[in-house]
């Protein structure tokens, strides 16, 4: 996974992954912070690992076969970001799209349907969780949240569906956070050790 964020996505995504222990996950963070940045790294390690649609080349081996590659980027002011989108999906790298911010982490407390922007969206998770310092560390004791992260996809399925009836499938708040959380969960367990 490619992301833009420098703390809050890969810290969550590293407790997801310690969570699952037996899905095989790689957050790599893209210094640039921008979608189309984090879309064109992306888009060149899925082709480059026989990933994507564009691949001349097949995965080595049967583990391979079910790698994904995703990108996770905000929507925020960022230029751009439609054609990010639609280079992920033209070679079949999964998006973790949010707007604004990573919004996701709300949903693991609370539906969340107010149109906010990303300072309000920060304001609205430093009163859920004290911890969280949106001028600092950006993070959350997303050991412990984690354990909610169902609960979090079927209020990001209800939130997209909003937006879709609105016409408006990228519009305030809207996050697929839950569709790479669901892929994570779908290959834990498919790699749990037999009992």
């Amino acid at each position: 996974m490619y992301c833009e964020g420098k703390k809050t996505e890969p810290a969550y995504f590293r407790a997801l992954e310690r969570h699952y222990r037996n899905a095989l996950i790689k957050v790599e963070t893209i210094q640039a912070g921008v979608p189309m940045t984090v879309a064109e790294r992306a888009v060149a390690r899925a082709i480059d690992e026989g990933l994507s649609k564009r691949s001349r080349r097949k995965p080595k081996n049967s583990f391979e076969e079910g790698d994904q590659v995703w990108a996770a980027f905000d929507v925020d002011e960022h230029p751009r970001f439609d054609e990010a989108v639609a280079l992920c999906v033209s070679t079949g790298v999964g998006i973790c799209r949010s707007n604004p911010c990573f919004v996701w982490l709300i949903l693991h407390e609370q539906e969340f349907h107010s149109p906010a922007d990303r300072h309000a969206v920060c304001a609205h998770l430093e009163r859920l969780h004290p911890e969280y310092d949106s001028n600092g560390a950006k993070t959350c004791d997303f050991e412990e949240m984690v354990h909610r992260v169902e609960t979090a996809e079927t209020r990001a399925k209800t939130q997209l569906q909003s937006r879709e009836k609105e016409r408006a499938p990228f519009g305030r708040p809207s996050t697929t956070a839950g569709e790479l959380t669901a892929a994570i969960r779908e290959a834990a367990a498919l790699h749990r050790p037999k009992r």
